[in-house]
């Protein structure tokens, strides 16, 4: 069986070309999978029943996995044996009556203009990485890229004439993202300012360059989030990711269509831009409270 996922997670790189992080996701709970079959004495993919799966999912759920995770694991268990149905390695799945755990409805972690501003005037924009920390900052919350996208931006990214980004996102889809003249002119600045001091003699085509002059890693930039965030009184609230969440909350509450917000997210799903409704929805149902006679 674990000659059959490592096919399986060769297929996902090479054919679907998924991402690391998904790879390794996939591989953790596939792994754990195929592990609990072979302690229960299931040695083959042919002697595992759907009675098997609820055991492992129920041994999982005592353990203490939410329901979004025992969701995205029985997500990864789902692909495993659609992979293996194709292969014609299976004659059937045995998760085909199996339904998804419940879960209730978890609103994405935004936060107001204002804290997002008190944010923004945290970094020293006159030394060279306060300059340079304001502009990724800026640039996150003027375009909603996901992390990954921000720090894997090159110096060809940046489409200066029309002042928009290319990016890519999950499943190596481009999208076409636009900057907004305050992340511009800001991002113009640290190229043309401070971008050579990082490079320190060195050649990258790597936008956000960190003090080695190398690109950001994801624990790298979740600090600086942090840093800035607790600096503004903010550290329990934010996260890098709320930057993304703000930037689309932010978007439809000033009546930006949920077409053109899902494009510039990336979503393949529109429904997966719908929730971010939900906290404007909220906004209105506030302010209807406070200011209506009868709210």
């Amino acid at each position: 069986m674990f000659d059959l996922l490592e096919q399986y997670l060769n297929y996902l790189t090479v054919e679907k070309g998924a991402s690391a992080n998904t790879l390794d996701a996939y591989s953790r709970d596939l792994q754990g999978y195929i592990a609990f079959m072979v302690r229960n004495g299931l040695l083959s993919i042919h002697d595992i029943t759907a009675e098997r799966v609820v055991a492992y999912l129920t041994a999982r759920r005592k353990d203490g996995l939410n329901p979004n995770s025992l969701n995205r694991s029985l997500a990864a268990i789902r692909g495993f044996y659609k992979y293996l149905l194709i292969e014609k390695l299976v004659e059937h799945s045995p998760l085909a009556n199996i339904e998804l755990a419940k879960v209730g409805l978890r609103l994405p972690d935004a936060i107001s203009r204002e804290e997002m501003e008190a944010i923004l005037r945290q970094p020293a924009a006159a030394t060279k990485s306060g300059l340079r920390d304001l502009a990724m900052l800026e640039l996150l919350y003027a375009t909603g890229l996901r992390v990954s996208e921000l720090t894997n931006l090159t110096m060809g990214s940046i489409n200066w004439q029309m002042g928009y980004l290319l990016t890519m996102g999950k499943g190596n889809k481009e999208r076409v993202v636009p900057v907004g003249k305050t992340a511009y002119d800001l991002l113009y600045r640290y190229v043309q300012e401070v971008r050579a001091l990082f490079l320190k003699k060195r050649a990258s085509e790597i936008l956000f360059l960190n003090k080695s002059g190398k690109m950001f890693s994801r624990q790298g930039f979740w600090k600086l989030v942090k840093k800035y965030a607790a600096l503004a009184g903010l550290a329990e609230k934010v996260h890098p990711h709320t930057f993304r969440h703000s930037f689309a909350s932010h978007l439809l509450a000033g009546g930006a269509d949920l077409r053109s917000v899902q494009m510039m997210l990336g979503h393949a799903d529109i429904s997966t831009t719908q929730i971010y409704t939900h906290i404007t929805r909220d906004g209105l149902k506030e302010i209807h409270r406070r200011y209506h006679p009868r709210g």
